[in-house]
């Protein structure tokens, strides 16, 4: 059928939306509620538009809280929070624009999630709609309202059989410092709180409208450190160093970004030459100076034997100025002429002891088939990012793609990774969670699935059950969905220029879905 998009105001508005599309038998797309980077956005059906929630921010700064509607970007949050000494610490580096819908949705991260984890410790409530259109509040730590179907399913039908197969879950969970993957009952399998499966279920089990936020003082000292890698292998060792050391952030430039970046400003005021093998910039924070002190120079004492060149000189202003070109990293490869930058093999996390495994593995994998990549992100995690810059002349680029997708994989799976850290499953990856977990666990997500979602409405073919082929309809390949040209490039400058705040739906006309609930 064809997309059409709603446009729901409130949270009354998404519960009839939801109850008029589970009549009809229409699949929802909620957006800004969930679609992750990884093929979540796409799909037949309507697009259930957050964005008209009103965009409320309250916080308590005697109970280091605040409550938003899903629609609210993660910026606006930690900017209303900051007057009270108060901020949500993880930080995705798309959080100038990313809604804290869409940040639940797939257990963002960023990073500072190397010391503050990812998302899913901070929410301490979401008001989630169903897909039988109920609506209900899950309160870390509180039982649920028995009367809830979906809930009532949930306990009746698949709770027993997670906890019967307890010991294989944990036997069987990565071990990884962070996860976009698969449901996570490994979570709920310790807390029991129904509110850590819908966190990271990208939309899949219902519809999050609004949330309350646990916050954390902001430190007042940070110290930062810079250092360069003469092989990127050395990664393994370096990383483990900097975990037990309490670093927030540990963040990768790889050779191939700094050749790319070696004329700007930022780059240039820190001695950038685009030689470099890698560059980790390194942050550490904390209320105390000489606490953050101390373990920046013990951080740099270290790194000497490992086969870093340690640069402490390297000032917090000076940091930011980086960190600023890290986070500009996908716009600034969109812009590459004769090249389209793919997130495909993209959001991997591996144990961060085998991390420079895992970069070997992509450089081979890649190196055969004469296809570049840029590897830069979150190596405090074992999280790298990975984008791939085909040349579009080549006839065969994208079964080359599709090949090394397939290869990556395999290799995140046999170092006890998954495929994604924190971006999401959608219909690229939701196909691999039978060789990260085996059948008999993807079997208890089709469980929680159904419970939440018997019709199977909402984000249909994530998670579980995708259809089609992982890599299907790149962006520039010949079999790419046709956009009209002005379409086409609008979409284009916003990639170029990192614009992602504006409203891509506001780009088209579009016929909209005349509904309960609909803003067309």
């Amino acid at each position: 059928m064809p997309r059409a998009v709603a446009r729901p105001a409130d949270a009354a508005d998404v519960q009839a939306l939801v109850r008029w599309a589970a009549a009809a038998g229409v699949p929802l797309i909620p957006r800004g509620a969930g679609s992750g980077m990884a093929g979540a956005n796409v799909g037949e059906g309507v697009v259930a538009d957050l964005s008209a929630l009103a965009p409320a921010v309250v916080v308590s700064a005697t109970g280091r809280t605040a409550r938003t509607a899903a629609s609210v970007p993660l910026g606006a949050l930690n900017a209303a929070a900051a007057p009270y000494g108060l901020r949500l610490p993880p930080d995705p580096s798309s959080g100038a624009w990313a809604t804290v819908g869409g940040v639940i949705g797939t257990n963002a991260a960023g990073p500072r999630s190397m010391r503050y984890g990812s998302v899913r410790p901070w929410v301490l409530a979401a008001e989630v709609v169903t897909a039988e259109g109920e609506v209900v509040e899950l309160r870390r730590g509180e039982s649920v309202a028995a009367g809830v179907a979906a809930l009532r399913r949930f306990a009746e039908e698949a709770a027993p059989a997670i906890l019967a197969a307890r010991e294989r879950v944990v036997a069987r969970w990565p071990r990884v410092r962070k996860s976009s993957t698969g449901y996570a009952l490994d979570r709920w399998l310790e807390t029991g709180d129904v509110l850590d499966l819908v966190i990271g279920a990208e939309g899949t089990l219902g519809i999050v409208t609004a949330a309350t936020w646990r916050l954390d003082p902001l430190p007042t000292h940070r110290a930062a450190l810079r250092l360069t890698l003469r092989r990127l292998e050395d990664l393994g060792e370096v990383i483990p160093m900097l975990v037990a050391r309490r670093a927030s952030a540990a963040e990768l430039l790889d050779q191939t970004f700094l050749r790319i970046i070696r004329e700007t400003p930022a780059a240039r005021a820190v001695g950038i030459s685009g030689d470099e093998a890698g560059v980790v910039l390194v942050e550490f924070e904390g209320r105390s100076a000489d606490e953050v002190d101390a373990a920046a120079r013990a951080a740099a004492a270290l790194a000497g034997p490992m086969g870093c060149d340690a640069q402490l000189a390297l000032s917090p202003a000076e940091l930011d100025a980086l960190l600023k070109v890290r986070k500009a990293a996908s716009p600034i490869l969109a812009a590459l002429p004769g090249r389209r930058s793919l997130q495909v093999v993209e959001d991997a996390c591996v144990p961060v002891e085998r991390i420079g495994e895992y970069v070997a593995a992509v450089r081979e994998a890649a190196g055969r088939r004469g296809l570049d990549v840029v590897i830069f992100g979150h190596a405090g995690d074992g999280n790298l990012h990975v984008n791939l810059l085909p040349e579009l002349d080549r006839p065969d680029w994208p079964a080359q793609v599709a090949g090394l997708y397939e290869e990556v994989t395999a290799a995140v799976v046999a170092l006890g990774g998954v495929p994604s850290g924190e971006h999401g499953d959608g219909r690229l990856r939701a196909g691999a969670l039978p060789a990260v977990f085996g059948e008999e666990i993807v079997a208890l997500f089709r469980r929680v699935k159904h419970a939440f979602d018997p019709r199977g409405i909402l984000n249909p073919g994530i998670k579980v059950d995708p259809s089609g082929p992982p890599v299907a309809r790149l962006k520039a390949a010949p079999d790419a969905a046709p956009i009209p040209d002005d379409i086409a490039q609008a979409l284009r400058r916003i990639e170029r220029e990192g614009g992602y705040a504006e409203d891509r739906l506001a780009l088209a006309d579009g016929a909209g879905v005349q509904g309960p609930g609909s803003r067309v």
